[in-house]
């Protein structure tokens, strides 16, 4: 067993391989290297990212390297597919809401004051690997980067085929856990912070979370990290979504996207996408996409 765990992304990230051989520390370096990397480049916490100075460029082609054209075109597919309850533009009104410090210094990451964009003001050039913004704004990746992140580093581990990541509870799960058995999952209630709502086992497969119980703003009632890009609001119907999908990147985008769209609508939109998936209302309701609707 070869475990690592290191701070990135303002989160603990823990890498398992089962069973490794004397090439598994340089794939765990390689794979932890692209988490700082993905950071460093798409993160608005960070003020000298690669995102961030895009983001002080307004009405200009910038070029851009592949792994950031690669997560804001992802992000402005989703936004499109789910006709912006899931949109890459609002970082300044997270910013707003108390979400501007890095994580390892604590100082305060300014981003633009202007407000009123949407992801239709970010164009790109595919042929010249350009992004132009349209109008000031700051573009938060947060439901993205780290998705992008994990599913990078296991194609790193991907040659030891039993593996887990897990960064601060979004999950790749590939193979078979020390037991020979599929990886065990286990879905916070979302309302008792120690108690287990639901087991799932996956082997493949990423399993990523939003729940409204992560991270709250102060002096809010009933607002959290997670906004509907369309009230300017957190949504009150739901305590958390968890999606199963082919990869993290998926499957994180469109938990935060369900978690916006509320039940019927989220179900419907991983339905559509062809992913799993379970949301929590606040009264504890459920709903399942047909592939976990037997599950318990």
């Amino acid at each position: 067993m070869h475990d690592r765990t290191e701070v990135v992304m303002g989160t603990l990230v823990t890498m398992r391989v089962v069973r490794g051989n004397h090439e598994v520390s340089a794939a765990l370096d390689r794979a932890f290297g692209w988490f700082f990397e993905i950071e460093d480049r798409c993160s608005r916490f960070v003020a000298e990212s690669e995102l961030m100075r895009l983001c002080a460029t307004v009405d200009t082609a910038v070029p851009v390297r592949p792994m950031l054209y690669q997560a804001v075109k992802f992000a402005l597919g989703v936004a499109a597919e789910t006709n912006g309850a899931f949109d890459p533009t609002v970082g300044r009104e997270m910013a707003a809401r108390g979400f501007d410090r890095e994580h390892r210094s604590g100082r305060h990451v300014p981003g633009a004051t202007a407000s009123g964009a949407t992801y239709r003001d970010v164009q790109l050039d595919a042929k010249r690997k350009t992004i132009t913004l349209r109008k000031p704004l700051t573009l938060d990746l947060g439901a993205v980067a780290k998705g992008l992140a994990i599913d990078t580093a296991a194609r790193e581990l991907a040659p030891f085929r039993d593996f887990a990541i897990d960064a601060g509870g979004d999950l790749f799960l590939s193979g078979r856990n020390q037991d020979g058995e599929p990886w065990s999952v286990g879905i916070r209630n979302p309302l008792l912070n120690e108690e287990t709502i639901e087991t799932l086992r996956v082997s493949g497969q990423a399993v990523c979370t939003s729940g409204g119980y992560e991270r709250c703003v102060a002096g809010a009632a009933n607002e959290h990290h997670i906004l509907d890009p369309r009230t300017g609001a957190s949504p009150t119907e739901i305590a958390s979504v968890t999606v199963v999908a082919p990869n993290a990147m998926l499957a994180d985008a469109l938990a935060t996207s369900a978690f916006v769209l509320g039940s019927n609508q989220g179900i419907a939109l991983l339905e559509r996408m062809g992913v799993d998936g379970l949301i929590f209302t606040r009264d504890l309701d459920r709903s399942a996409t047909r592939g976990l609707q037997n599950v318990a």
